[in-house]
């Protein structure tokens, strides 16, 4: 009887295993699926961009995401949430998951000697090609230079350097850098 009694016990011991692996396999499926879902449901929507061009057109003075011909860069830093008006801090949860990606930032700084927007055009550069990243990295270096040029520039040359710094403009953004 013994014997009939421990394979009993086994016998539900397998069960039990068995339910165990297909439950973690449902969560792992489970979670797979909705790992995808938001990565796709991501990849529709361009990266926000915290340039913003103020350009001339057609005599009225026009802001944009999108650069245009002889456009002055603005650089603008999103509000962070509410917390003055009624005395408790009120953020969105894309405000919640950008200091969360702060504090990873400052915690890996010994490491990677990067701060959180560094660390973000990192980021956000590693799913380019290596020669799209070697043009980010290119356009980095010469769209400021570009800028500083404009800048300095005479007025009988000063439309070759705005269509220059369009075209480097135009092609950070298209490669998404």
């Amino acid at each position: 009887m013994r014997a009939s009694g421990e394979g009993v016990r086994a016998a539900n011991l397998a069960s039990r295993m068995s339910r165990m692996q297909f439950h973690r396999a449902f969560l792992i499926a489970t979670a797979s699926l909705a790992f995808a879902s938001t990565q796709a449901y991501a990849q529709k929507f361009p990266s926000t961009s915290r340039s913003v061009f103020k350009c001339e057109v057609a005599g009225k003075v026009v802001y944009s995401d999108t650069p245009c011909l002889g456009a002055q860069k603005i650089d603008v830093e999103p509000t962070r949430g509410l917390s003055k008006t009624s005395g408790r801090e009120q953020v969105g949860n894309d405000v919640r998951h950008e200091q969360y990606r702060e504090i990873i930032a400052d915690a890996l700084h010994p490491l990677t000697g990067m701060d959180a927007k560094q660390l973000d055009v990192q980021g956000r550069r590693m799913k380019l090609t290596p020669d799209a990243q070697r043009e980010c990295r290119r356009l980095d270096a010469e769209i400021p230079a570009a800028e500083k040029q404009e800048k300095l520039v005479k007025q009988q040359a000063l439309a070759d350097v705005q269509a220059q710094l369009l075209r480097m403009r135009r092609s950070f953004r298209e490669l998404g850098c």
